[in-house]
């Protein structure tokens, strides 16, 4: 599948060369959900049909679940998270002053398990870490996004913003080429949208599985033949941080589902 998606991304952006729109305006970005089907719309939109929800039940599980050398669950700290974490997603990847830096949500997570709890961190893309993390973020569906707000984020979105830009791999393509340039179009039989996150971590139907958006920014990277970075780089990190800032106004909507 990967090698097809390269073919077809190379063949479309060889007969469209000229079609440079730049960045979206604010005023015209669109949630990956408009540029679905109506099958795929409706799997979203029902929360029995939805295979997200399965994450977001076994996270509510952990929630309550004592674990660490401490013997404490999420719960204990942060009570009932219909209320504590309303709107928390939505500012995520949040700037870590101990650290000095951005973290997403997933590391949010697992820094809480070794300060807090002392248990050892969840690896990325397990059950677990995607499950607390559908959990948390579904508490702030239809909330507004506001990443990247903080001014000590300015920085790192601006890398983010460049690492968006740039060309790499073989194909020679930036994000910005797909997203920006060449949205409402297909690659592969797939729509093509502008990349806005708003339903992280989500369930795709080609993986069968939800997964974060570090899985498919990586997924990105390998389609245009360049060396993905590591789960937790700084890279991605930046480029999630840029891609939540430059949705700041949407709605969430975790567990969003994608072809």
């Amino acid at each position: 599948m990967s090698l097809w998606r390269a073919i077809a991304a190379a063949t479309l952006f060889a007969a469209a060369p000229a079609l440079l729109a730049g960045e979206v305006p604010p005023e015209a970005r669109r949630s990956g959900y408009s540029f679905m089907g109506p099958d795929t719309r409706a799997m979203q939109d029902d929360d029995t049909s939805n295979p997200g929800m399965l994450f977001v039940l076994d996270g509510e599980t952990l929630w309550t679940k004592k674990t660490g050398s401490v013997d404490k669950a999420c719960a204990d700290c942060h009570g009932d998270a219909r209320s504590s974490m309303k709107g928390v997603a939505a500012r995520y990847p949040a700037f870590d002053k101990a650290l000095a830096r951005p973290v997403t949500l997933d590391q949010r997570i697992n820094l809480c398990r070794t300060n807090h709890q002392r248990a050892s961190p969840l690896p990325y893309e397990s059950r677990d870490i995607l499950s607390l993390s559908a959990f948390v973020s579904h508490q702030s569906r239809g909330v507004a996004i506001t990443a990247g707000d903080d001014p000590q984020l300015a920085p790192f979105v601006e890398r983010g913003r460049n690492l968006f830009m740039q060309r790499e791999g073989q194909l020679n393509l930036a994000c910005t080429n797909c997203h920006d340039d060449n949205f409402d179009k297909r690659l592969a039989g797939s729509p093509i949208t502008q990349g806005q996150p708003t339903g992280y971590p989500i369930y795709r139907l080609e993986w069968q599985t939800l997964g974060s958006l570090e899985r498919r920014l990586r997924s990105c990277m390998t389609g245009v033949r360049t060396q993905a970075y590591d789960y937790g780089a700084p890279e991605l990190v930046a480029l999630e941080l840029y891609l939540m800032s430059r949705a700041r106004g949407m709605p969430m909507e975790t567990p969003a589902v994608r072809p």
